[in-house]
């Protein structure tokens, strides 16, 4: 390298096929950069069509307007710069995933992906081919003839690789140490990377796993924010040289637009900036947040109404709602959030706001009891957040009455168990729903991921909603939550929540419903799907792995296990039905990121 040179890494919340709003958003970037006195400068993977378009990327009108806003937009600013910019490419009949390569003004190459996500939440080898290593060839673009594949580029004396996203998560084939990359004096990351409990430290070995391998700077970029529904971002921005991160970013940020600049030379292995740590349940209170805000603005949406129950659930995701518009207002503050979410606020805080977008109710019925019923109140008291009760006696026993009379029979708890549950269950959605279509309000539904693992849920009833924000998450990790969410963030109401034991509530009072009798203690329940679900374990695997960690009989676990099974069979339906979830773990068993599972099956 010939002179100290400033390089620049974008995070940016993009949007699947907004055209406009993506460009902007780019463009903006670029911008920055320049202003910060930049010459090289990162955007994320896909940016230009939005990373979450799914079989849009099958339709060849989105990869030509991709190369039409390219080509008219975003080429002509990138005057006086190094720019790479993430597109979708055909060539010939094959579909690349690619780095758009623009030095002062002008295309100079393509970089191609090598390596398709195609676990969990990604599905990438049903929309791009996979470029081949160490290869470069030639494609006729823009009146010219412009090189594509496994290349780098010369900027100004400083030799540039490149990888993209998955690209880096093979050491064994990754470009940084196979291919072109492994010479280069900089090594240029874009990523579209989602949020995962636990996966900060993997993706930070990015970096540290070149290590006596490749003593290239280091410069990555993530997408950010809630991009198309289920899948978060957060924006995590990593610099490093020689193996040794050097500096990371604040992630989760609510500004659309996140540039952050290094120096080349002079830069050592000990002048470490930032190296934010990862908290499981900040990080998960920082993601929701995200994700909602995102979700309400990107729907059009005015609020959210919510059916809170009194219980862990409920109050969760009233508690994330409040949170939300906390943490938007100190990052952007109040005119910022209101031109975020395209509405004015009524008030000065985020207390006052949170009544005007967070409509709850509490549906009590005469198995409800006055500890959760006052829980609710509590809970949405201290949250500021619109609240009233109302009772479905009456709505639930005139769906009895009709049934008994077409049977000409009556129903009992002895006989009809689950059919008096669930009719409770059902009986609530048909009002919350309409309340919430009367505002233009999401509906949330409640559900966390240990209900959906063996179906303890209703359909069409506590399963109604446009969102369930929290089915990502074990029902153990949203007990523990509380706790910190009451200690951390101060919310002193959810100690009438932590005081209870989780019960449905739907059986008569002298039954003394809890969750735990129905199903298994919550800690083994989430044992076994981590075994089962999570590491693919077969039912003799599991049992062998639960002897050594816990204290209960090789027969009791065997029959929870087989319990568990039975109940994870009988339920894909459901999963199937729920309303879709963010991604928030690294076990997944929403069907449309990551949980592909037979309907039938013996």
């Amino acid at each position: 390298m010939s002179k100290p040179r400033k390089i620049a890494a974008a995070a940016l919340n993009q949007t699947p096929l907004d055209w406009e709003g993506n460009a902007h958003r780019i463009l903006t970037a670029i911008q920055e950069a320049r202003n910060q006195g930049a010459s090289i400068l990162i955007l994320p993977e896909l940016c230009i069509t939005g990373y979450g378009c799914e079989d849009y990327f099958l339709m060849p009108w989105v990869l030509e307007k991709a190369m039409q806003v390219f080509q008219k937009e975003v080429l002509p600013k990138t005057i006086d710069m190094f720019v790479a910019v993430g597109l979708p490419l055909m060539l010939g009949e094959k579909r690349y995933n690619t780095l758009a390569l623009c030095q002062n003004g002008v295309l100079v190459g393509f970089y191609a992906k090598q390596i398709m996500a195609r676990t969990g939440v990604h599905y990438e080898p049903r929309w791009f081919d996979s470029w081949p290593p160490g290869v470069e060839s030639e494609i006729e673009i823009l009146n010219g003839k412009i090189p594509i594949g496994d290349i780098t580029v010369n900027s100004n004396g400083l030799c540039i690789g490149f990888e993209i996203c998955e690209d880096a998560w093979h050491p064994d084939e990754r470009p940084a140490l196979k291919g072109a990359a492994r010479d280069a004096d900089l090594i240029l990351n874009a990523s579209a990377s989602h949020h995962a409990r636990g996966k900060i430290a993997e993706r930070r070995e990015l970096i540290t796993g070149l290590k006596g391998k490749n003593d290239a700077y280091y410069l990555y970029t993530n997408l950010l924010g809630n991009e198309s529904g289920r899948v978060i971002f957060d924006g995590e921005i990593l610099f490093g040289n020689d193996g040794e991160l050097i500096s990371t970013s604040t992630r989760f940020g609510m500004k659309d637009v996140v540039v952050q600049t290094f120096e080349l030379e002079g830069t050592t292995q000990t002048e470490r900036i930032d190296l934010v740590e990862e908290d499981d349940f900040e990080d998960f209170t920082a993601a929701c947040s995200l994700g909602l805000l995102d979700y309400l603005r990107k729907s059009g949406s005015k609020g959210f109404a919510l059916s809170l129950s009194g219980g862990a659930d409920s109050a969760t995701c009233a508690v994330l709602v409040a949170e939300m518009l906390k943490r938007a207002f100190k990052q952007l503050g109040k005119k910022g959030l209101e031109e975020r979410l395209g509405f004015k606020l009524s008030g000065t805080s985020p207390k006052e706001w949170t009544a005007q977008i967070l409509f709850c109710v509490y549906q009590g019925t005469a198995n409800s009891g006055e500890v959760t019923r006052q829980a609710a109140r509590q809970v949405a008291d201290e949250l500021g957040a619109k609240f009233i009760s109302w009772e479905i006696d009456e709505l639930v026993q005139g769906y009895t009455n009709l049934v008994e009379k077409s049977l000409n029979e009556t129903l009992s708890w002895k006989k009809d168990d689950l059919v008096l549950q669930n009719i409770q269950a059902r009986t609530r959605a048909p009002g919350i729903w309409m309340l919430a279509n009367t505002q233009n309000f999401l509906l949330l539904s409640t559900g966390n991921r240990s209900e959906g693992d063996v179906g303890y849920c209703t359909m069409d009833g506590d399963t109604a909603g446009s969102l369930a924000p929290i089915a990502g998450v074990s029902k153990q990790f949203v007990l523990q939550w509380l706790v910190w969410a009451k200690e951390t963030l101060g919310y002193q109401s959810l100690q009438f929540i932590i005081d209870q034991r989780p019960t449905a509530e739907l059986r008569p009072a002298e039954a003394k419903q809890t969750d735990e009798a129905d199903l298994m203690p919550y800690d083994l329940l989430e044992a076994i799907e981590q075994n089962l679900i999570g590491m693919k374990l077969s039912e003799e695997e599991t049992l062998t792995n639960l002897l050594r960690i816990r204290t209960e009989s090789s027969e009791y676990l065997r029959s929870q296990i087989g319990k568990f099974i039975q109940l994870w069979k009988r339920s894909q339906w459901k999963r199937e039905r729920l309303a879709p979830s963010f991604h928030l773990d690294w076990i997944s068993i929403d069907p449309k990121s990551g949980g592909r599972f037979p309907i039938l099956s013996k």
